[in-house]
């Protein structure tokens, strides 16, 4: 699977085709051109260890989404959940993730065993907050603190450790713009 931009749409287009007439982006000077710099509080704000913010806000997160990528660079994103502080931060640098119970397929470990690259995304029901952890996973079957992340008591049989590369609080813009926590918007919502 590539990841290079689609060439140009010619004459011999279908006349049906979604993307006739459509114009790619062709370079990364260009993406720059058209987005501006950005700000520096954006880039200053990228860490790679956990502050002590980012640490509460794990012990309040009930879901994370995971996305890995074969070593062909097919990509995959998880849900991932659990009573609120489901990740267990190890130390500064890593976390770990019990494997709960699922539909058994295992995509992100699949991944994980070509290629260890791995984001996180962090949110909060109600908040505003996402935290965006970037790093290098590895999965483990067996480790002291897998009794601590017990559920009903039930241990978990696999976990995924990251060892973070970038953190960062990601700008809330499409939580508002989506009115992801604003019950007037969900699906079967009353009109108000």
């Amino acid at each position: 699977m590539s990841n290079a931009a689609p060439a140009a749409a010619s004459a011999s287009t279908p006349a049906g085709d979604p993307l006739a007439g459509a114009v790619p982006l062709q370079s990364a000077d260009e993406l720059r051109e058209i987005l501006g710099d950005p700000w520096p509080l954006v880039i200053d704000k990228v860490h790679a260890e956990l502050t002590e913010a980012d640490v509460d806000l794990l012990a309040r997160a009930p879901f994370c989404a995971v996305a890995t990528s074969d070593a062909d660079g097919n990509c995959d994103t998880s849900p991932r959940g659990g009573e609120p502080g489901f990740t267990r931060v190890l130390d500064s640098r890593t976390l770990a993730l019990p494997d709960l119970p699922g539909n058994r397929r295992g995509d992100s470990f699949h991944n994980i065993l070509s290629n260890p690259h791995v984001g996180l995304l962090y949110l909060i029901p109600g908040a505003m907050t996402v935290l965006r952890i970037n790093g290098r996973a590895r999965i483990l079957t067996d480790a002291p603190f897998f009794d601590a992340m017990a559920v009903k008591g039930r241990r978990p049989a696999l976990a995924l450790v990251v060892e973070t590369d970038e953190i960062y609080l990601h700008c809330p813009a499409s939580i508002k713009r989506s009115g992801l926590w604003a019950p007037d918007t969900w699906e079967g919502a009353a009109p108000a």
